[in-house]
């Protein structure tokens, strides 16, 4: 199971009898934690750091340490903050800083020097603030008594968080096919991301993947035929169409399992081999928590996988979506977002039907996809674009509302939203941003969210909303 270490501080100053109570205190805190966060990590204590030995050997235990997905520390007395530098400087995992104490109240009647010496958060824990600050080093605060729902929800949402970097760095990305011709904002530095984001993302031959799906068997497709009927309503004659579709996600799933893949791309300019764009196939692969790009876009392929196992455990859809076209009626302005085929079921308000329609894109027959209208509620839209000496993550608050109308005529699957602020400011604040046309809209997670992974990443941050004025579009602009 992922699991955070905890790694309290203090010194040898105070004597042995206050070390033991630092130890037992700690005890009960994780004891505690565990209890609260083991839906999603165990916490580990490890020995509390009293020299610089102990803070390297602690530090390098986390590091070294595949299960463990982040660390949290605390001064429980005041704790030196040079005798942590150097271990500090070997710590790779993400760091969050609990700023609390063991009690929550004051004893007013009884308090004396002992207390005072003992419960020095206020002191250690600025002492340490420093030095992180000093050091560059990137993290999160979580401020206040340790037993409140609001400091917990933080280091719940921390640790959803440090587990989605941990898949980060280990995430690969098959590139079937490149970036579509012409295309600017979906390219990107491949080297940059690794070493950032530690996603590896490679090119393999289309004929790569057109041998792993010429190996699917009949009762291989015969399952997976199986498997859309039972998720889906058929809502078409045509089943070979939809047999073709699920030739193609065994293929896919074989090709996934023996490369070790979390996200992939094609683009409709390189499928050679192939009759059809895949449709369902992708969209089915999406809601077990791949992630997809289209027209060559790894970046939105990788940010999706890693948003959706963010968001693993909470209540709303997560996934990859387009900008579309508007609705510009004065005041009530909407967008409809979609894709030619591969928007992810998570976005379904009801159950989605698997059609087969003419694509007049890719040349190829006729593809069988899943349509539907989508869910609504609050949500945000964020988007990675490469701004050539560095990424930006921009992040959008938004409405997804119930489409006004039906569409008949529309033979994909679609959500639509309302943008915030307004429509001229949020739009607007986009465009001047660099805001790609793929993103990755979610319900379940928050921009407070993105901001702990911007803020753990190293990456620049861009936010959209209500507190987003037209003032705030002039720093938009580039020189």
């Amino acid at each position: 199971m992922d699991k955070l270490y905890f790694i309290p501080g203090s010194q040898d100053l105070y004597g042995d009898d206050c070390l033991k109570q630092v130890a037992e205190d700690c005890r009960e805190m994780v004891e505690f934690l565990n209890e609260k966060l083991k839906d999603i990590v165990a916490v580990e204590l490890l020995p509390t750091v009293v020299d610089s030995a102990a803070c390297i050997a602690n530090c390098r235990k986390a590091s070294n340490d595949d299960e463990c997905v982040g660390v949290i520390t605390w001064m429980h007395t005041f704790s030196p903050a040079k005798m942590w530098i150097k271990g500090l400087q070997e710590l790779r995992k993400p760091l969050l800083h609990l700023h609390t104490q063991a009690n929550e109240k004051l004893p007013y009647a009884d308090i004396d020097m002992d207390f005072m010496n003992l419960n020095q958060a206020a002191h250690g824990d600025r002492e340490y603030g420093f030095i992180l600050a000093r050091m560059g080093i990137a993290h999160e605060v979580a401020a206040g008594y340790y037993k409140n729902e609001r400091v917990i929800s933080k280091i719940r949402d921390f640790a959803r968080v440090a587990r989605a970097i941990a898949f980060s760095r280990n995430l690969r990305i098959a590139l079937f096919g490149n970036n579509m011709r012409d295309v600017a904002v979906t390219d990107g530095d491949r080297v940059e991301s690794q070493i950032r984001y530690g996603w590896e993302a490679n090119y393999y031959a289309i004929g790569d993947l057109v041998k792993c799906i010429d190996s699917a068997t009949d009762a291989e497709i015969d399952a997976q035929f199986e498997a859309y009927k039972s998720k889906y309503t058929m809502a078409t004659d045509n089943t070979e169409a939809v047999r073709e579709q699920a030739k193609y996600e065994v293929g896919l799933k074989k090709f996934i399992e023996k490369k070790g893949v979390g996200a992939f791309i094609d683009t409709f300019q390189d499928l050679y081999g192939l009759k059809q764009l895949p449709g369902i196939a992708v969209q089915d692969l999406m809601s077990e928590g791949i992630g997809f790009g289209p027209e060559g876009d790894y970046k939105i392929s990788a940010l999706s996988a890693v948003f959706m196992k963010m968001a693993e455990g909470k209540e709303g859809a997560t996934g990859f979506i387009e900008d579309y076209t508007y609705d510009l009626t004065e005041g009530e302005e909407l967008e409809l977002a979609s894709h030619m085929l591969e928007v992810p079921p998570a976005f379904a308000a009801t159950k989605p039907e698997i059609q087969v329609h003419p694509l007049d894109i890719g040349g190829k027959e006729d593809p069988a996809r899943l349509v539907f209208d989508g869910v609504t509620g609050e949500g945000i839209q964020v988007t990675l674009v490469d701004m050539g000496t560095h990424f930006r993550l921009i992040c959008a608050d938004i409405e997804l509302v119930k489409q006004p109308e039906p569409m008949p005529k529309l033979p994909v699957a679609r959500i639509m939203y309302r943008h915030k602020p307004n429509f001229e400011i949020g739009t607007a604040a986009w465009c001047y941003a660099g805001g790609a046309h793929h993103s990755v809209v979610s319900t379940a997670l928050t921009r407070s969210d993105v901001a702990m992974f911007a803020r753990l990443t190293g990456t620049e941050l861009i936010t959209i909303g209500d507190d987003t004025t037209e003032a705030d579009l002039q720093k938009f602009f580039t020189k």
